[in-house]
């Protein structure tokens, strides 16, 4: 792609933005339950191309250009992942809207009002691999936070993609939003030429592997919204309640290996060592999931009176960079700590951030845990994988973010939102800055709040 089409591409992406500002927000709401009909109307054309896709990507993955773990995400016909993804609009589309929400009001003077007033980002170039679905999410959250979108999927899901594109732009056309609010593009080259648009884009948000996040980091002077790693810990405090830990370490680990939030490292407490933790590590072997443990935790299942199930195959010791790597598969890097204290500062130093959690009885404990782990998501019993846009009930998610500037975790709609300042004088003469100061005749501001939720104007 050449600059010129990146700069006629991002300049109608933004010429979008600006004019849909001007339409009422029910359009958006229009627009949203109109993709889900033409969503529904092509399903079986849809289908066909996952079928394709998932078929071209399997032969990748024989030869081993491909990995097992992204094949898993491009199923859109998986379990209940269609419909899950055609609720996820109505759910959008139920939300109340994030624009025009008054979060600080004041009377600097009589007649004289300020407001701080959420409004969209502008114009967002989403870029993401294997996962189909990911084109509606956005769009359906793009759409109903009124930012224009600029989307790019991964080769693997490229005939998915092209029919759920062609349903949105199809509901578009049929509403007052410009042609262009949801533009999608197909290729590396075209990704790397807008990139440069830093003049039309607002914010690039990658959702992909660690590669893609940091090429996409390292060569672009748009603010980027993400997250590179899903280095996730569970943490089985001294105090942890043995069925608990049992439940919630086998689900954070085995109910879909290949997210992002699922456990990658579990850290024991040495206390229980010879009490709880034989009994989590049969759970998680009986589940089909490889253990790769340090010294002590391998000493104590090489010990044990009774034999133990895939003992032999299934647990291995660990290596220092098993616990760096996000496997993204039945694999679980399994460490001993001393105390609590030892734990977080593990955490802090070893995680991406994302989303931790302990397993405790002890509320002091959890209080400690959650203040001191630097994470954008931070549990107490319960599994890693609840860190989701939808389980959170955003209706859906444009991603996950670990910084710590705007948005954090599960991005939804208040994520995709900014505020502005709008001020307004009731005063005949209007107000001017030369009326206020400290000298003799000079008006002092009055700064009293006024109780406003959205705009009185």
């Amino acid at each position: 792609m050449s600059e010129e089409s990146a700069t006629q591409i991002a300049k109608a992406a933004k010429a979008a933005f600006e004019a849909s500002q001007l339409i009422d927000a029910s359009e958006r709401i229009k627009a949203l339950h109109l993709i889900k009909s033409e969503l529904e109307a092509l399903q079986p054309e849809i289908q066909e191309a996952n079928k394709v896709d998932l078929e071209a990507a399997q032969r990748e993955v024989e030869a081993g250009r491909l990995s097992s773990s992204l094949v898993k995400r491009l199923d859109l016909f998986k379990g209940d992942k269609w419909d899950a993804m055609l609720q996820g609009v109505m759910d959008v589309a139920a939300l109340p809207d994030p624009t025009g929400n008054v979060s600080y009001a004041s009377e600097l003077d009589d007649n004289l009002e300020l407001y701080r007033v959420s409004c969209p980002i502008g114009v967002l170039l989403v870029i993401f691999e294997a996962r189909p679905e990911v084109v509606v999410n956005i769009a359906a959250l793009a759409i109903k936070s009124g930012n224009a979108a600029i989307l790019k999927g991964g080769k693997e899901s490229i005939r998915t993609t092209a029919l759920l594109s062609q349903a949105i732009r199809t509901a578009l056309s049929k509403t007052q939003l410009p042609h262009d609010y949801i533009q999608t593009i197909q290729t590396r080259e075209e990704v790397s030429s807008l990139l440069s648009q830093d003049r039309y884009i607002d914010l690039v948000i990658p959702r992909g592997s660690n590669s893609l996040v940091r090429h996409i980091q390292n060569n672009t002077r748009i603010p980027v919204m993400g997250h590179a790693d899903g280095l996730c810990t569970v943490f089985l405090d001294e105090s942890a309640d043995e069925a608990k830990a049992v439940r919630i370490v086998v689900d954070s680990k085995t109910d879909y290996p290949a997210a992002c939030n699922a456990a990658e490292t579990l850290l024991v407490h040495e206390k229980l060592l010879t009490t709880l933790w034989p009994n989590v590590a049969k759970a998680l072997l009986e589940a089909g999931v490889l253990l790769l443990c340090d010294t002590p935790s391998l000493s104590v299942l090489q010990n044990l009176p009774v034999s133990v199930p895939n003992l032999s195959t299934r647990v291995r010791p660990s290596k220092p960079e098993d616990y760096s790597t996000e496997h993204l598969s039945l694999t679980l890097s399994v460490l001993t700590v001393p105390s609590l204290s030892a734990a977080i500062r593990y955490i802090n130093a070893h995680s991406s951030h994302h989303t931790d959690a302990i397993v405790t009885e002890s509320q002091a404990n959890a209080t400690q845990f959650c203040r001191g782990v630097d994470s954008a998501g931070t549990y107490v019993n319960a599994s890693t994988r609840f860190a989701d846009g939808f389980r959170y009930g955003f209706g859906t998610e444009v991603g996950i973010s670990t910084g710590r500037i705007h948005a954090r975790g599960p991005v939804g709609l208040e994520g995709l939102c900014t505020y502005k300042y709008i001020m307004r004088s009731k005063d005949d003469k209007g107000h001017i800055v030369a009326e206020f100061g400290s000298g003799e005749g000079k008006k002092k501001f009055k700064h009293e709040k006024i109780s406003a939720s959205r705009l009185p104007f």
